[in-house]
């Protein structure tokens, strides 16, 4: 029996997923350590700042709360940005790629499994510095927030899904 044929006899076979990925950012400092963080940081403020306002000097307890309110933001910016991520799922006939920016802005990629290979670039020190799929003139960096060692093992597991695609799954 003609292994492609069956394929094209089930067409929900064609739509399912062979490979599905859900990148996210890591983010290290969870809620309940960010709020601890944060009362700290308040407390060392008020501390650091009793002498200079005992002592008259009270405009410099505003130094000491632009500090915090500039570490606050910073964090709150990371954190926003802590929610992009990207989706792949390729499937036998398609391989597609969503971009979600912080902002919910949303870009998708298509391409066709057939034609699209993975590009590496390596460094002998740092290992795999960016993964890009490449298709027909279209490059598009995948899986940028992930660690070198995590990026290594998603392109070695990416590259056996593609391969198993093109011998026709």
């Amino acid at each position: 029996m003609d292994t492609s044929k069956a394929a094209f006899d089930d067409p929900e076979r064609l739509e399912r997923p062979v490979f599905e990925a859900v990148i996210r950012p890591h983010r290290s400092l969870g809620p309940e350590g960010f709020r601890i963080v944060m009362i700290l940081l308040c407390l060392c403020s008020i501390i650091a700042s009793l002498p200079f306002v005992i002592s008259g000097s009270w405009p410099i307890a505003g130094f000491f709360g632009l500090d915090f309110l500039g570490l606050y933001l910073a964090f709150r910016i990371n954190y926003r940005q802590g929610q992009s991520f990207e989706v792949l799922v390729l499937t036998p006939i398609r391989l597609l790629l969503k971009k979600v920016s912080a902002r919910g802005e949303v870009r998708e990629f298509q391409f066709n499994p057939l034609w699209t290979r993975l590009d590496r670039q390596d460094d002998d020190e740092f290992g795999l510095q960016e993964l890009s799929l490449v298709s027909r003139g279209q490059h598009v960096v995948v899986a940028h927030d992930l660690s070198p060692g995590e990026r290594e093992s998603f392109a070695e597991a990416l590259s056996r899904a593609l391969s198993e695609v093109k011998r026709g799954y």
